[in-house]
């Protein structure tokens, strides 16, 4: 499927001229990726089909829906007539709309003359072939093509698959479409989208034309638009890019200097063995990164990248820093290791510059300015020089097993006897002198092993990752480690442990008493090395390759040839793992670095810096304290590399699909735990260092939180995790100790109502669940769009400012409909709401009855479903939406100019946000819709405080003294509260909610210095007998209590001012049906049934008198409470009418501190057993 072009503003014209390079296709906002077009083929045949068609008048698709239904009817004018017209039905032709080139408003026509398509050939479908069964690529089409047009007949071109056998715009697989971003292995291309495939015919598209999740985020949109031109790149293949430089790195001075000690000291069998646990480690390290490497395409960045897409930035972040570093401290240590060797040349002839220490700083500092400009030069001079390396040291290899031969007649003084049994046999067991032991001659030899990674570390140069580190990586570790035994057991079956270079100790065998060693037997008393120091033989002499060789130089030869081959890979790597960290901008401040140069995005500012640590190190000379640390940060890499296999094994994600099959999950553990023990042996506090550095990193990065979501097994787990213990939370039966308030919260979108949402949070933090419910209505395709977008943006914006809150947005026809769909479905298993909590109605007055209606309703549907219930009034109102859009209008942020969604939710007004949406009701009936259409602009990542100041100070609108109250009340419950109370009137018993809901906000922070006081009802004659009751009652339930007040007078009739002022208020609500003709009453009952009838008003006169009562008693005693939390009146469902109820309500809480009216669903969720 081609692509449509680079989005851009409404109006504007992205500018392309033929000289310059084609843009990949991409959708622009209102506008569809494909016209449909009618074929003909009589006549003038094919090539008349972009002529014939009729003008589009826009850039929304050609023919009309009209046309395009009636499929052959409406042909364009042709030669063909009706036959034509007959032949072409259900064929269309799919035009693929490239708006760079789109024609100016008015032109009338499609092309200019001198930009139509050619005519009467294949090239009209712009080298797609009409027959053939294979097609041009994308590429190649873009770059020839220079029309604004191009077109596919789906009934003959191959590229929908004719043998489906009918026409469709339906693209065939394909693995551009799976791309993320324009890159180097193709395009990008952006298949149909279900709304293409599926809508109506006289629908659009999805305005933003990414109906199928395929939105792009900035960073692709920016490579999108850059076409990659490969030419002049150098890609290595696998021998050349892995394997040389994987046996390079292995194959280091260790081979030369310090293997024949090891032998001496742990024997043939024993060095075997440490060269075989070595080789361990290496090669689960080996198995783990070919697993990873194979399971998708490998950009560059070697270890940090393979770590931080399996395990994501934390680990990755961490990993990549130190590794990156330890690569560039690793060129100062073989550099110095080379300088060393030359020292000690021109120590020999005397032919020292300055001092030894000074020597090596010189030598150093020339050596590592040569391998930096080597470097800089480019990887492909980089690679000729590895290889010239590579070729010395196997000649050196080749030159010390062809020594092994040679007789040694002269030799045989200092200990080489070319290959003999009887050494074999005395040097295979070991021989620990001087304090060392199996692990200490292992920590010694390990770092050997450490160059697992030097091809990985290269991943964006190699042709093909994939296969190319697989396969250059386990047969460097399968050909080295055959090399280091084979060096072993030959050096042990020639070479005696002691030896003291003198030709007088030879003997004839035989004659010397209590002389049995492998030397006399073969002609040489050694038996003074027992008392005194020699200076030959496996134990004391470092050179003994040399000695053995055919040619002693081509050994110093290799020498150098490993040191500094091992440099110039170590100073390649460690750029290129920096520029890859950098580019993914863990650390911000190291931006800077991720700026490549040149054909192969060479990062030469890595390399620079990477030349200047490893000068400062070289400077220093003594690098015996800092090599510990470099080869434990080696071995951090290869346990996360394995860690990372299992992690993912773990996780079961589908997405993990290695190509490369022979790993283990357990068998990667176990190289991980290997690599940690390594880690110690080798060095414990070293060890402990590193472990502290990664763990300072691994915190400092989740601090931070990077904004990248690279699909880690980490999610992968922490998924499986939550649905392994859901399901068995599931099977736990539910036990009143475990109860806890888990509220479906009402919010519409949440940052229009921020007091609502952190009051609930406040007591459900860290105890219950929290479900912000939004109701859509309107348009059902709207709403469905709408939904898709807010989920993200929603939940994002409550994670970001930390509340413990899910997102659950719904389309239904009305606010009670979508309720009723949230009760019944949200919540998984045990996690369900069992709260129904929302806003008081506060323009309930005002409002269109209906609403009213659903509104108490909803209550009854809660009780229905068996929840709790708790409304939640504030005097001032919770609804800020109309204060975020003056301060998204006075800041001039860069919002889209569209109206959003309709804020559905059970509050009104200035509360309110359960009017339906704009394109369905008219602005008269719904008074908040233009505020919510602009608060649902916001695009929900800043904080609500910060954009209530910030619009406080800038508006250049002054609030009014309501909005300014209602901006200090909506951040009320985020300060402390301090000393104050909170009132419980616990008038009626509903299991306990009215009284857990207090408690837990005291056990809060915020909360926690204040004191809750408890009324409740009583009689006169028995105040104090209910005082101790509850007293006692409470005690059991062990919450504390400051009072407890007795209302003796709670049943007194209230006074005629306010019976009055309630009676005015339901005027405009009664039936009034004795002064109506029955079946006029009876009508209008049936029509309106929310209105207050005489006769039930005389039934629940009572209970009104104790509505208006209970607010005198709560304005007299809990008009300065912090916080007041109260028993919610029940109305019997079918006989209180909505009006009556909605009054009670109103007349219960008006002109108080906040309030919660809560009814339980009368279970338990107290209890005084243990």
């Amino acid at each position: 499927m081609e692509p449509g072009s680079p989005s851009s503003p409404a109006g504007e014209q992205p500018p392309a001229a033929p000289s310059e390079p084609a843009v990949p296709l991409r959708p622009v906002a209102s506008q569809s990726r494909f016209q449909v077009d009618l074929v003909t083929e009589g006549g003038t045949g094919e090539a008349e089909g972009p002529k014939g068609r009729s003008p589009s008048p826009g850039p929304g698709p050609g023919p009309s829906p009209v046309q395009e239904q009636r499929g052959g009817e409406g042909v364009a004018p042709g030669d063909g007539g009706t036959a034509a017209a007959e032949e072409a039905k259900g064929r269309f032709r799919v035009n693929f709309v490239d708006p760079a080139w789109e024609e100016p408003a008015g032109s009338g026509c499609g092309l200019p003359p001198q930009q139509a398509p050619p005519q009467g050939s294949e090239a009209a479908m712009n080298g797609y072939p009409q027959n053939g069964d294979t097609m041009l690529s994308e590429g190649s089409l873009q770059s020839a093509g220079t029309t604004t047009h191009h077109y596919y007949d789906t009934h003959s071109n191959t590229y929908y698959l004719r043998t489906f056998g009918h026409n469709t715009i339906d693209a065939v697989p394909r693995i551009d479409h799976y791309r993320n971003t324009v890159a180097q292995l193709g395009e990008k291309l952006i298949r149909p989208s279900l709304a293409e495939l599926h809508d109506e015919l006289d629908k659009e598209p999805f305005e933003d034309g990414y109906a199928n999740g395929e939105e792009a985020s900035p960073a692709e949109e920016a490579v999108s638009k850059h076409v990659v031109d490969n030419k002049g790149v150098v890609k290595f293949g696998w021998v050349k890019g892995v394997l040389v430089r994987c046996m390079l790195n292995i194959w280091g001075v260790m081979l030369f200097i310090r293997l024949t000690w090891i032998v001496g000291h742990a024997g043939i069998g024993l060095a075997v063995v440490v060269i075989a646990m070595a080789t361990v480690v290496t090669t689960i390290t080996g198995l783990s990164t070919s697993a990873i490497t194979t399971n998708g395409f490998v950009r560059g960045g070697g270890a940090y990248y393979l770590i931080s897409r399996s395990l994501g930035p934390e680990f990755g972040g961490a990993i990549g820093l130190i590794f990156a570093f330890a690569n560039a401290v690793a060129v100062a240590m073989y550099v110095v290791g080379f300088a060393e060797t030359v020292r000690d040349l021109l120590v020999e002839h005397n032919a020292l510059m300055i001092d030894e220490m000074n020597d090596i700083r010189i030598i150093g500092t020339i050596t590592v300015v040569i391998l930096f400009g080597i470097s800089v030069a480019g990887m492909e001079w980089e690679a000729k020089a590895q290889i010239v390396l590579l070729g010395i040291l196997l000649i050196a290899i080749v030159n010390f097993v062809v020594g092994t031969f040679i007789p040694a007649h002269d030799k045989r003084a200092k200990g080489f006897f070319n290959y003999q049994s009887d050494i074999f046999y005395e040097n295979f067991g070991p021989d620990f002198r001087e304090g060392e032991g199996f692990f200490s001659v292992f920590a010694i030899f390990f770092p050997a092993a450490t160059g697992i990674l030097a091809g990985a570390n290269i991943s964006g140069d190699l042709a093909d990752p994939q296969s190319a580190i697989p396969k250059g990586t386990l047969l460097a570790i399968l050909i080295t480690t055959i090399v280091y035994a084979g060096a072993a057991v030959a050096a042990g079956s020639c070479v005696v442990r002691d030896a003291t270079g003198n030709l007088t100790d030879a003997i004839v065998p035989g004659t010397v008493i209590n002389c049995t060693n492998a030397a006399c037997k073969l002609g040489f008393n050694f038996s003074s090395c027992a008392t005194s120091k020699c200076s030959y033989g496996l134990m004391h002499n470092f050179q003994v390759m040399s000695l053995i060789s055919g040619f002693g130089p081509l050994i110093t030869a290799g020498i150098f040839s490993a040191t500094l081959s091992s440099a110039l890979a170590s100073l390649v790597s460690a750029p290129k793992i920096f520029q890859a960290l950098c580019k993914d901008n863990i650390y911000p401040g190291l931006h800077v670095f991720s700026v490549g140069y040149g054909k192969n995005n060479e990062p030469l500012r890595g390399y620079v810096l990477t030349f200047f640590i490893g000068l400062g190190f070289i400077l220093i000379a003594e690098l015996n304290v800092i090599a510990p640390i470099i080869s434990n940060f080696f071995l951090a890499s290869y346990a996360l590399i394995n860690f990372s296999v299992f992690h993912a094994s773990l996780a079961k994600s589908p997405g993990w699909r290695p190509a490369f099959r022979w790993y283990n999950m357990w068998i990667s553990l176990i190289g991980a735990i290997l690599c940690c023990g390594v880690m110690f042996v080798i060095n414990w506090w070293a060890a402990l260092l590193t472990n502290v550095i990664v763990l300072a990193l691994y915190i400092y990065v989740t601090y931070k939180k990077p904004d990248v979501n690279w699909g880690s097994s980490t999610q992968a787990l922490t998924y499986l995790n939550a649905l392994q213990h859901a399901i068995r939370l599931t099977g736990v039966e539910d036990h009143v100790k475990n109860f806890r308030p888990q509220c479906l919260l009402m919010t519409g979108a949440p940052t229009s109502r921020p007091a609502l949402l952190h009051l609930v949070h406040a007591f459900t933090k860290n105890v219950g669940l929290v479900v912000c419910g939004h109701v859509h209505t309107g348009p059902r395709r709207q709403a469905l769009k709408e939904i898709a977008t807010d989920q993200a943006k929603y939940q994002r914006w409550l994670i970001k400012n930390k509340m413990k809150a899910f997102y659950a947005p719904v389309y239904a026809e009305d606010l009670r409909e979508g309720t009723q769909f949230l009760l019944q479905a949200v919540g998984l298993g045990r996690m369900r709401p069992n709260t129904l909590v929302f806003g008081f109605k506060k323009d309930w007055h005002q409002a269109v009855m209906k609403d009213v209606d659903n509104y108490i309703n909803t209550i009854h549907d809660a009780f229905d479903c068996q929840y709790g219930v708790v409304v939640i009034r504030l005097k001032e109102g919770f609804n800020i939406s109309h204060l975020q859009a003056q301060e998204e209008l006075c800041t001039s942020q860069e919002k889209s100019a569209q109206p959003k969604d309709i804020v559905v939710n059970l509050e009104h007004s200035d509360a309110d946000s359960s009017k339906p949406s704009s394109k369905s009701v008219s602005e008269t009936n719904s008074p908040a819709v233009s505020q919510d259409q602009k608060d649902e602009e916001d695009d929900g990542k800043a904080s609500t405080q910060p954009l209530l100041k910030k619009e406080a100070k800038g508006s250049s609108v002054p609030l009014n003294m309501n909005d300014q109250k209602l901006l200090q009340a909506s951040s009320q419950f985020q300060k402390k509260q301090g000393k104050g109370t909170i009132d419980v009137w616990w008038l009626f018993d509903d299991g306990g909610l009215t009284l857990l809901i207090p408690y837990l906000l005291t056990t809060k922070k915020k909360w926690k210095d204040c004191k809750i006081r408890v009324f409740i009802g009583g009689k006169i004659n028995r105040i104090d007998h209910d005082r101790r009751t509850m007293a006692t009652l409470l005690s059991k339930f062990r919450i504390d209590f400051s009072d407890i007040t007795v209302l003796g007078d709670m049943n007194t009739k209230p006074s005629k001012d306010n019976i009055a002022a309630f009676e005015e208020m339901i005027e405009p609500f009664r039936l009034h049906e004795d002064d109506k003709e029955q079946e006029a009453s009876e009508k209008m009952k049936a029509e309106e049934p929310w209105r207050i009838t005489d006769n039930e008003l005389e039934i629940y006169r009572m209970k009104t008198y104790r509505q208006i009562r209970l607010n005198e008693l709560l304005r007299e005693n809990s008009s300065t409470a912090n916080l007041i939390v109260m028993s919610l009146p029940v109305a019997r469902k079918g006989a209180v009418s909505s009006a009556l109820y909605m009054a009670w309500i109103e007349t219960l809480s008006k002109d108080l501190p906040p309030i919660l009216l809560v009814r339980g669903n009368h279970q338990s969720v107290l209890t005084f057993y243990s």
